[in-house]
Formats: C-alpha cells, structure tokens, sequence
C-alpha cells in the first residue's frame, strides 16, 4: 500500500523542521489502514514499533510518501514494514526519511486479543 502526504506549516517544530510526532501519527495511521484493507471486520490496535530513528530532517512543502507492506502474520497480531521517503518535487528524487517495522494485535468486542 501506498500514502502521501504534503508537510504544511502546521506540521513544523519551532525550528521549521517537521515535528516527529506528525511523521510517527502518520506512520501509525497508514499502517493501521493497511491492515484493515488486509484483514477487513478486524479490529486493530498499535502495540509497538521496532526503532523510531530519523534518517533526515524534512521541511515546508515535501511530498512524503509512505510505502507499507505486510511483513509478518502471527495467530493475533502482525507486523507492518514502513518506509518513508522525501520526494524532491523540481527533480523527483527521492530520499529515505523514515524506516520502521510496526506491530498491531487483534482485538474481539471486549477488547481481548484474539486470533486474525
């Protein structure tokens, strides 16, 4: 699966640098979506993610684009391998930004884990 999204000034630290946070809620998020195009009438919740560690700073107005792909299924939960990348819109280039593997157990009605 695949994301983008545009870095606003809204996203920014005080230093102008996009703030970690919004790229770590994004991450989340559109990984969260992709197991839930896998696995529909699933409910899934975030249990971890494996490293948060930036391999650049990204500013105003970068493309980022999110690319998502299952990596492992166990009896409840499964791993998400996430990369991100900074797309340079004059040349097309791209950069990694961000690299992760993150984990989402399934939960029954009760909020139980339980198998996929």
């Amino acid at each position: 699966m695949e994301n983008h999204k545009l870095v606003l000034p809204q996203h920014l630290n005080q230093y102008g640098y996009l703030f970690g946070g919004n790229l770590l809620k994004w991450v989340d998020e559109y990984a969260w979506i992709a197991a839930v195009h896998d696995y529909p009438g699933r409910h899934f919740v975030t249990i971890g993610l494996d490293r948060v560690t930036f391999h650049r700073s990204v500013r105003e107005g970068v493309i980022l684009r999110f690319d998502i792909q299952q990596s492992k299924q166990g009896d409840s939960s499964v791993d998400y391998r996430v990369k991100v990348f900074a797309e340079d819109s004059v040349t097309g280039e791209e950069e990694s930004v961000f690299t992760t593997t993150i984990t989402f157990v399934c939960l029954d009605e009760r909020g139980n884990k339980t198998s996929i």
